[in-house]
């Protein structure tokens, strides 16, 4: 979801934070719980709640033209979003792109206090594709950074959309492109190629 249909919202964080450290996302760093467990060290550090995070995330807007990729998306096929995000951030960027399905992370919270997060399941973008894969499903999907290279290689097709140069280099066999156009017509290809 971040980076490709919406802004990143840690570095959102960062910004209005003025925390520089916020800013490393799963572009920076592959081993996501190292991630969080650094994120939720600099929010304690520096009292960060919950509601601050929220109120940082009420004021995103969807990428340029995400919402009209997602529409059109919808009408050729059932598009499912994976996401590394959590459910507690997710619903004003939901909301504004017309409520795809969301399948992602829950934060624990204690007091407005982000303690802890929990997975739905280990690798679980790339467990959802082998179960969708399991029942049938041609499934094609998109992603940006280190955390979805194991998700495009289970998918039946793979795309790097947005990604940074050493994700790209580090992933060769995933093809790259720049824009939601592009990426909508090599959906369209391999849906037609399936």
């Amino acid at each position: 979801m971040e980076g490709v249909l919406t802004p990143e919202i840690w570095i959102a964080v960062a910004e209005k934070t003025k925390i520089p450290e916020l800013r490393r996302t799963t572009r920076d760093e592959p081993d996501y719980d190292k991630l969080m467990r650094y994120r939720i060290a600099i929010l304690d550090q520096h009292g960060i709640k919950l509601s601050d995070i929220q109120q940082v995330i009420g004021t995103l807007l969807p990428l340029p033209g995400a919402k009209e990729f997602l529409d059109e998306l919808r009408s050729l096929v059932q598009v499912v979003i994976l996401s590394d995000t959590f459910e507690q951030f997710a619903a004003p960027l939901l909301r504004q792109l017309g409520w795809p399905t969301l399948l992602c992370h829950r934060l624990v919270v204690e007091n407005d206090r982000i303690v802890d997060y929990k997975l739905r399941i280990r690798e679980q973008k790339r467990e959802a594709v082998a179960a969708f894969k399991r029942m049938n499903y041609h499934v094609v999907s998109a992603g940006d950074s280190y955390n979805d290279t194991a998700m495009l290689a289970e998918a039946n097709v793979g795309f790097l959309i947005h990604a940074p140069e050493n994700v790209k280099q580090q992933f060769p066999q995933f093809k790259p492109v720049e824009s939601h156009a592009e990426l909508l017509q090599e959906i369209k290809a391999a849906i037609n190629s399936a």
